[in-house]
């Protein structure tokens, strides 16, 4: 089963720094996984996020206005 992540962010440097660090532990750790970007304010504020980046894994917001550790992703996607 395909996990959903979408990485929270206007495009800020967090924001490009954080979609990376998904998509390299998804590869590296062979996760299933379909990763976007929302880069619209009004969706990101429509999941409750007001501090950027935010990370939203399978429909539920997990981690936001901050960059994860590697064993935060782990513990958050897998």
């Amino acid at each position: 089963m395909s996990k959903k992540i979408i990485v929270l962010g206007t495009g800020c440097p967090k924001c490009k720094q954080l979609e990376k660090l998904v998509i390299d532990f998804t590869s590296e750790h062979g996760i299933d996984a379909e990763v976007t970007k929302e880069t619209d304010i009004m969706k990101i504020m429509n999941y409750g996020v007001m501090s950027t980046p935010g990370l939203v894994v399978d429909g539920k917001v997990v981690m936001s206005g901050r960059l994860p550790t590697p064993e935060d992703l782990k513990k958050l996607i897998g």
